[in-house]
């Protein structure tokens, strides 16, 4: 039995997908507490054995006597725009630090989603391998995940419990399908598309800085079928552990993947450029491109989907289609 936390949201139900079709495996249990109306539409393709709310999830772990082979933990509170520290604290801090110790006993692996959102402005660079306690997020949800990150390598290195496994990933851009639900904070592929279609243009942020031209920041973006890839392969390699990267190591440009976006709809590309909100200013990252190399080294040579063939697939294959969902 597998848990999968955060099983409605995008990485979690399209890891629950590789596992359905790619892995043949439908012994899941999902644990999510929904926050929009049609999130439930996440799961309506997929196999599993059954559905927590977050909350009765430890409860039911300390009371089951299924044989759990590993906790893959992509619940969170993700939109960089949170305010109250307060809530990142109990969601992405102590609910994490509550699986961990319930993986630690029980021996079973546990898999997290960590964020490129804990570099900051890149000044430290993106490499995974380098010190962590130099990096300065720029929001609080950066913030909470660098803390957890710092607090799990704590634990192995003062030689506390842990899992027999554990791998955390610092998910960059992540896109495609079964993002619906995220509204603001949903990628700029499926808001380009909505615009586009609405509009028949799409806009992208001006830039602040001299040395970026407008559209011109660069960010690594991967689709999340690579994403929930990367997830399984180390479900499936339970000697390595340790924090990676989850990206493609090439940064691109949102001009690149807005026009990508209407190239694929089949119609000629159309930019408006907009000033950037005030609540960004200061917290916009211009520029992040992961170091894989550590990736690499663990064993995982599958090739990335590019911008242009991810973009395709979901636009294609899921945004033009009457069900959008994976």
């Amino acid at each position: 039995m597998i848990v999968i936390t955060g099983g409605a949201g995008m990485i979690g139900s399209i890891t629950a997908w590789h596992l359905n079709t790619v892995l043949d495996r439908d012994d899941l249990i999902i644990a999510d507490r929904l926050t929009q109306p049609d999130q439930w539409q996440n799961l309506v393709h997929r196999r599993y054995a059954n559905y927590l709310d977050k909350d009765e999830l430890l409860p039911w772990l300390e009371g089951s006597h299924e044989k759990i082979d590993a906790v893959i933990h992509m619940g969170a509170i993700s939109a960089t725009v949170e305010r109250d520290f307060n809530k990142l604290v109990q969601d992405n801090i102590r609910y994490s630090q509550q699986l961990w110790d319930w993986c630690a006993r029980n021996g079973v692996p546990f898999l997290y989603a960590s964020s490129a959102a804990t570099y900051g402005d890149g000044s430290h660079g993106y490499d995974d391998e380098s010190g962590i306690d130099a990096l300065r997020p720029l929001n609080g949800y950066g913030y909470s995940m660098q803390f957890f990150d710092q607090w799990a390598l704590r634990q192995v290195r003062e030689k506390h419990p842990t899992p027999p496994q554990w791998c955390g990933f610092k998910f960059f851009n992540v896109y495609g399908p079964n993002e619906y639900h995220k509204e603001r904070m949903a990628s700029v592929a499926l808001h380009s598309f909505s615009q586009f279609r609405e509009l028949g243009t799409v806009k992208l942020f001006k830039s602040n800085k001299p040395e970026f031209d407008d559209g011109m920041q660069l960010r690594d973006f991967i689709y999340v079928k690579d994403a929930a890839a990367i997830v399984a392969y180390f479900l499936s390699h339970p000697e390595k552990s340790g924090i990676y990267n989850v990206g493609t190591g090439q940064a691109r440009a949102f001009k690149d993947l807005a026009t990508a976006v209407m190239t694929s709809v089949g119609r000629k590309p159309s930019i408006t450029y907009i000033d950037m909100p005030q609540d960004l200013h200061g917290r916009y990252q211009y520029f992040t491109q992961a170091s894989v190399e550590k990736l690499r080294e663990a064993g995982y040579t599958q090739a990335f989907y590019s911008l242009e063939e991810g973009v395709a697939d979901y636009v294609q294959n899921y945004l033009m289609q009457p069900d959008p969902y994976c």
